[in-house]
C-alpha cells in the first residue's frame, strides 16, 4: 500500500539522517584538531574560526617532537601497554574459562563480585594502590603503570560470554581424545574466541595508551611519564597559547591507537554480533 511505502522511505531517510548526524558528532572533533595542527597561530585565535589553513604548516608536528623526549614517552607508552595485555590476557582467559565451563561452589557469587567491580571508579581505589606500590619501592616505575591491571573483569566478561558458544560436545570429544585441559584452551577455546580476544585487546590497549590519571599519580619524573602526560606539557610551549603545537601533538598521540582500530574493526563486530547471539 502507498502509504506503508511512505513509512519505509520515512524510516529509511530518518535511519540514515541520524547516522550522519552521530557520524558528524563523532568525526568533528577529530577533523577539528587535524586542521588546527597544520595552522599558524593567528588561525588557532582567530574569530570567527577559520577551518581550512591558508597556509599548510607542518613543521608543528617538529615543534611536538622535539619539544621534549617524546621518542622516550613513546616508548613508555608502548611498554605499559603491551605488559599490561602480556599480564591480562592469561588470566582472563583462564578466569572466562573457569566461569564459562566448571561448576563449582560460589561460582555466581564470584562472578558477580568480579562485575561489581565495573561500576567503581579507579579514582576511589588508586590511594590502597599507591600505599602498597609505594612500601615495593615501585612508584615511578613502570612497574606501577602495568601491575594494577594485571587483570580486567571486562575481559573476563567478554571472553566468558564467547566461551559459552562453544559447543560441550567439542570438548567432550576433546577429552575423549585425551587432551589436557590446558590443550583444550590453547588449541579450542582460544582460537573460538580470537574476535573477543582481538577486541578486548584493541580496548585495553587505546585505555592504557590514553591513559593520564594513573601516570600522572605513580610517576615524578620523565623517567616512567608517558605520552598522554609528554601532550600535556605542550601548553607550556610558546608562553602556553600555541594551540597548534598542542593539536599537532594529540595527532601524534591519537594515530597509532586509530591505525590499529581501522585494521581490527572487523573483529569488533565479529565478536559483538557473535557474544550477544545467545
Amino acid at each position: 500500500m502507498p502509504w506503508r511505502n511512505a513509512m519505509r522511505w520515512l524510516t529509511t531517510l530518518f535511519s540514515i539522517s541520524g547516522m550522519l548526524l552521530l557520524s558528524i558528532i563523532f568525526i568533528f572533533p577529530f577533523l577539528w584538531m587535524l586542521l588546527t595542527a597544520f595552522k599558524s597561530y593567528y588561525e588557532t585565535v582567530v574569530f570567527p574560526p577559520i577551518w581550512i589553513p591558508s597556509s599548510w604548516h607542518p613543521e608543528n608536528f617538529v615543534k611536538a617532537w622535539s619539544s621534549g623526549p617524546f621518542l622516550h614517552y613513546f616508548k613508555n607508552s608502548l611498554l605499559v601497554a603491551i605488559g599490561i595485555l602480556f599480564l591480562q590476557i592469561p588470566t582472563i582467559v583462564l578466569a572466562a574459562y573457569a566461569f564459562a565451563r566448571y561448576q563449582f561452589f560460589g561460582r555466581s557469587l564470584l562472578f558477580a563480585l568480579t562485575m561489581v567491580t565495573l561500576m567503581v571508579p579507579g579514582q576511589l581505589i588508586f590511594l590502597p594502590d599507591f600505599l602498597i606500590l609505594s612500601q615495593l619501592g615501585l612508584i615511578n616505575t613502570l612497574w606501577s603503570l602495568i601491575l594494577p591491571f594485571a587483570s580486567s573483569a571486562f575481559g573476563i566478561f567478554l571472553v566468558r560470554q564467547s566461551f559459552k558458544q562453544v559447543p560441550e560436545e567439542l570438548l567432550e570429544a576433546a577429552r575423549l581424545d585425551e587432551a589436557k585441559e590446558w590443550q583444550i584452551i590453547l588449541n579450542i577455546m582460544v582460537p573460538m574466541a580470537r574476535p573477543a580476544l582481538i577486541t578486548f585487546a584493541l580496548f585495553s590497549f587505546i585505555t592504557h595508551w590514553n591513559d593520564y590519571f594513573w601516570p600522572l599519580v605513580m610517576t615524578t619524573d620523565d623517567v616512567a611519564r608517558t605520552l598522554p602526560l609528554g601532550i600535556a606539557k605542550l601548553r607550556q610551549v610558546e608562553g602556553g597559547s600555541a594551540w597548534q603545537i598542542v593539536m599537532a601533538g594529540n595527532v601524534i598521540l591519537v594515530a597509532p591507537i586509530l591505525l590499529i582500530f581501522f585494521i581490527a574493526q572487523r573483529y569488533i563486530v565479529r565478536a559483538f554480533v557473535y557474544t550477544g547471539s545467545k
